[in-house]
């Protein structure tokens, strides 16, 4: 009559085998992969364009609010906001979820739309199908009514 307590090695080992930390682990390593892919199409081709207006490096562009600002780096004076950085990082952000949506979320939910679709019209196919059969026993049993109803015993 004791009640077996769960293992916490079963619920570990029932925790790890669910579908869910297995999507996530490979999303957290995707994910990873493509912030090299995004970090290159921003340092490649974003920050050139920017750079046509101004520096290739969006990390320079600051802005200083207590001077005087002098120097780079280490030896740098003043109180600087370095809206460029911020800038960066945002570009990488946009492009990030740009490429997700686009090439990932965008195409999955249209697949899921036809497949849906595909069984949606699978199943008003079959109640279709079971209504007719189902009319066609009303009218036999409704056939067979009448016939006893009229003195036929169909002998």
């Amino acid at each position: 009559m004791s009640e077996k307590k769960p293992n916490v090695w079963e619920g570990f080992k029932a925790f790890l085998m669910r579908g869910n930390v297995v999507d996530l682990a490979v999303a957290v390593v995707i994910g990873a992969a493509f912030t090299n892919i995004v970090n290159s199409v921003v340092k490649g081709i974003i920050n050139p364009l920017v750079g046509t207006v101004g520096t290739k490096n969006l990390d320079s562009y600051s802005s200083c609010i207590k001077g005087p600002c002098t120097g780079t780096g280490g030896s740098a004076t003043g109180v600087r906001i370095l809206w460029g950085s911020v800038l960066g990082a945002t570009l990488t952000f946009v492009i990030t979820a740009a490429v997700v949506y686009f090439l990932m979320v965008l195409p999955m939910a249209k697949y899921l739309a036809r497949t849906e679709a595909r069984r949606k019209a699978k199943e008003g196919t079959h109640e279709v199908i079971e209504v007719t059969e189902l009319e066609v026993l009303k009218e036999i049993r409704d056939a067979m009514v009448a016939q006893r109803g009229s003195g036929h015993d169909g002998r």
